[in-house]
This record gives C-alpha cells, sequence and structure tokens, in this order.
C-alpha cells in the first residue's frame, strides 16, 4: 500500500479512529487519575508507619497485582462486573498502583532529615512539612512513577476492547479480524505515538514543577 492509499484510508475511516483514540485516552486518564488519587496517600502513610509487616504487606499485594497476567485479571473482573469500560479501568488502576505507590515511598524516604528537623525547629506543623518540604522534595520521584506508569498503561489499554471498553485496541482486533493490514499498523501506531506525546508532556510538566520547587526558599533550607 503506497502512503496516497494509506492517507485514503485514514480519511476515509478518521470518525471510527478518533472515536478509538479518544476512548483509548479516557481509559488511560481515569486509570492513572485514581492510581494517583490511592497509591500517593498510602505511601505517606507507610513513610510515618512505623509497623514494618504492614508495609511489606501493602507492597506485596501491589506487587502481586501487577504481577497478574492482563487477560486474566480481565477474565477475573468480567463475571463480576460486567463488559465495557468500568472493568477495563478497574484493571488498569489496580497495575497503576506498584509503580506510584513505590515512587511516591522512594521520594519521601530520600528528603534529607535534616532538613525536616530544620524545619520543625522553625515551628512547621506536620501538614506544612509534607506539603512544603517533603512533597516538592519527593515530586521527582512522584512524577516518574507516573510516567512509568502511563505510557505502561496507554499499553496494555489495547486490550481493553477485549472486553467491550473500545480503545485503540478495537481497530488492531478488528483489522485482524478482517485481514485489514492498515486497521492494524493504525492503532498500533497511534498507541506508541501516544505513549510518547503523554511521556513528553509529562517531563515537560515535571521539569516545570521541579525548578519551581528549586526556586522556593523552603526547598532550599538544606
Amino acid at each position: 500500500m503506497s502512503i496516497t492509499d494509506y492517507w485514503d484510508f485514514l480519511v476515509s475511516r478518521r470518525a471510527d479512529i478518533w472515536t478509538a483514540f479518544l476512548d483509548h485516552l479516557q481509559i488511560t486518564f481515569w486509570a492513572v487519575l485514581l492510581g494517583c488519587i490511592v497509591a500517593i496517600p498510602v505511601a505517606v502513610l507507610l513513610v510515618g508507619n512505623r509497623i514494618s509487616w504492614v508495609n511489606s504487606l501493602v507492597f506485596t499485594i501491589a506487587n502481586v497485582l501487577q504481577t497478574i497476567p492482563s487477560l486474566a485479571l480481565l477474565a477475573i473482573l468480567l463475571p463480576l462486573i460486567g463488559v465495557g469500560r468500568t472493568p477495563a479501568i478497574l484493571a488498569l488502576f489496580l497495575y497503576s498502583l506498584m509503580p506510584i505507590l513505590r515512587n511516591t515511598y522512594t521520594g519521601f524516604q530520600a528528603v534529607d532529615r535534616n532538613v525536616l528537623e530544620a524545619a520543625r525547629g522553625m515551628g512547621y506543623s506536620s501538614a506544612q512539612r509534607l506539603f512544603q518540604i517533603q512533597m516538592p522534595l519527593a515530586f521527582p520521584y512522584i512524577m516518574s512513577g507516573i510516567r512509568v506508569t502511563t505510557v505502561y498503561i496507554i499499553s496494555w489499554a489495547t486490550l481493553a476492547t477485549l472486553i467491550g471498553a473500545g480503545g485503540l485496541g478495537q481497530l488492531i482486533v478488528s483489522g485482524m479480524g478482517t485481514n485489514k493490514k492498515e486497521l492494524i499498523v493504525t492503532g498500533a501506531l497511534l498507541a506508541v505515538l501516544l505513549a510518547l506525546a503523554v511521556d513528553f508532556v509529562l517531563g515537560r510538566i515535571e521539569k516545570w514543577i521541579t525548578v519551581r520547587v528549586k526556586s522556593e526558599p523552603v526547598a532550599n533550607t538544606q
């Protein structure tokens, strides 16, 4: 197929392609957002927790969830929740927990204790130390976890079509079923481009916020 023919194909199927792209983006967004909402607070609580076996249990559960094969997890959720976007988002949310949890925990652990002691001596409350010192200093670690997770979720979300959630996987599956290579290439290519674009945008956001954090007086108490 020539480039001209492929372009004509894209134009003729633009509505379906655009719908699949938006579905894929929405599934990824909600899965990663829910992962952040759950994993980041849990990691913060674990940092302040002194009972080691609790930390080990939480990380073990998160690790086990991530090691379950994608198709197996979808198969488990299918009879419990049914088909559609909800079980797909739930499955991808479970996959997002471990990298965000681990990176957030590592980031908070990496904060210099002398900085926290200095802030405590200056009269900073626990909340102030958390939001003005620990969170900003741990942010590069947190953002790294979010970036890695998002790229993975974009890839894994192609399987969401198997339970009726749509997304770019729908193009791939349809192409395989009808022997249309154009659909397969389009679905795979868009998934790759989306992952690269999102990673680039998140990287720029990470860099921008990191620069701002380093310019704040509180971040320089060390």
